[in-house]
This record gives structure tokens, sequence and C-alpha cells, in this order.
């Protein structure tokens, strides 16, 4: 436990640390808000600023869960990783310090754009809502988090780490209806969207912000908030049910393959970390 501590500790006294990293983590999503918001001016949305932010929280939680991944592999360039191991920490405690410390960061961010967006279009009608929101950006912080320290451990160059990042970062934010929504995509893009799991993580999150939990199905797929496959209607509570269940499986391969991984054999020069990692 106190390896799992040391590690959440050590994860957020560096995000804390980071304040330019902190401040542009704040601005680029509201340049979306600002660009994309004009595009949800629809008969079927009534707060479109809000219904932008909500997927723009979202996003924030998953990249930033993402991040485990680059701050993992950092440590290992670093050397940090090797120390850790070397050291008595079961390498489970590690897996689970790693993963604690990526959720409470990406849960932290999305928290401070809630925050804003509280004073530009967001707004609660009950206390519930706020609760539900937290417990929300914490389940998709712990999925993606998984996803990331699976990704540290499979990719073997720091190079090819950062190509395949991107390669999955971009897709699977813009292919979830965070910042277009679905109706807007092409059949063929909309069909590689129900694939995603970005897709349901918007749609239930969305729900939650806009306390929509009382409309029925029709209402949700047209307000975008439930996705129609071939008229098969994908609640978010479905949604949630999903994303817990991809999570779950992310979360045992990441633990299992982190355990496994033989880092030592990793062919990750400082050289690659330096013109990574800056």
């Amino acid at each position: 436990m106190n390896t799992v501590f040391a590690l959440w500790k050590r994860g957020l006294k560096a995000f804390v640390r980071n304040r330019t990293g902190l401040v542009f983590s704040l601005i680029f999503p509201l340049f979306f808000v600002y660009v994309f918001g004009a595009i949800f001016r629809t008969d079927f949305i009534d707060n479109p600023i809000a219904y932008m932010l909500s997927g723009v929280i979202i996003t924030t939680v998953f990249e930033s869960s993402l991040n485990l991944a680059s701050s993992t592999v950092d440590d290992m360039v670093s050397g940090f990783m090797k120390e850790v191991l070397v050291s008595p920490a079961k390498r489970i405690s590690v897996a689970f310090g790693q993963l604690l410390s990526a959720a409470t960061v990406s849960t932290v961010q999305g928290i401070l754009v809630l925050v804003i967006g509280l004073f530009i279009g967001i707004q609660f009608t009950t206390w519930l809502t706020p609760l539900f929101v937290l417990c929300a950006m914490i389940s998709v912080g712990l999925v993606f988090s998984g996803v990331g320290l699976f990704m540290a451990t499979k990719v073997r160059n720091g190079q090819t780490f950062q190509i395949v990042k991107t390669a999955i970062t971009m897709p699977l934010t813009f292919l979830s209806g965070a910042y277009i929504p679905l109706d807007m995509l092409p059949e063929s893009l909309r069909f590689v969207a129900y694939f995603n799991p970005m897709t349901y993580a918007t749609a239930f999150f969305r729900m939650v912000v806009l306390e929509k939990t009382d409309l029925p199905s029709a209402q949700l797929v047209r307000e975008g908030l439930a996705i129609d496959i071939g008229g098969f209607i994908v609640t978010p509570f479905l949604s949630f049910v999903i994303i817990m269940v991809i999570g779950l499986i992310f979360l045992f391969l990441a633990t299992s393959s982190f355990v496994r991984t033989d880092f030592s054999r990793l062919n990750r020069s400082a050289t690659d970390a330096n013109a990574i990692w800056g």
C-alpha cells in the first residue's frame, strides 16, 4: 500500500508542479468549445455550450489518463522505473500506483475544466449531479489509464510509441461524438465510431452532465445521448456497462503485462527520450 500511495503522491506532485502544462491543459479544451460550439446549434439541443463542454471534459479526462503511457516511458528512460522495480516493492503495487496516479490527475483536470464550464454554460439542478459527474470521470480515468499502461508495456521504441499514441488518440477523440455529433459523420465513419469506446464514454458522461436521465430512448437518440445501431438503441446506461467491461479487460491486461514485461530489454535510449519528451 505504501508503494501505491508513494507513486500516487509522486504523480500528483508532478502534475501540480507542471504549471505550464496545467495552464495549457485548460486553454486547449476551451479552444475546442469556441471552435466547435456553433456546430451543435440544432433544434434538438437546448444548451449547445453545455453540450460541447461535456464532450470536452470527458475528452480531457481521456487524453490525460492516456498520458500515463508517456510518463511510464519517461520513467523507464530516466531509470526511475528500474530503481523501483529492483526494490522490494511488488510489481502489481507499482502498476496500481501508476494507474491510480493517472486516474487522479485526469479527474483533477476534468474537474478544473468543469469548474470553468460552470461559469460559461453548465448548470446543475441537483447536488447529486456533481457527485455522479465525479464518479463518471474517475471511472473513465481508470479505464483509459489501463489502456495507457498497456500501451506503455507493449511499444518497444520511444519514437514508435509517440506515433502509436497519436494514431490512437486522434481518431478515438474525433470519432466519439465529443466534438462532432455522430449524425454529422459519413456513414462509414459512423460505423467505425460504433467500435470506439470513447463513443460510449461520451454518451454516458454527456447524459449525466446535462441531467437527461429521464428522457425516453427516442429523445436520447435525437439529442445524441444514445446510439442507434441498426435499430438497437445503446442507452447511456448500457454505454456505461460497455465502458466498465472494456475497462476491466484493459486493467487486467495492463497489470498482467506490466508484471511480466522485461523492462531491461526495452529499446528506449536517452536520446529518444530527450527528442520526444523534451
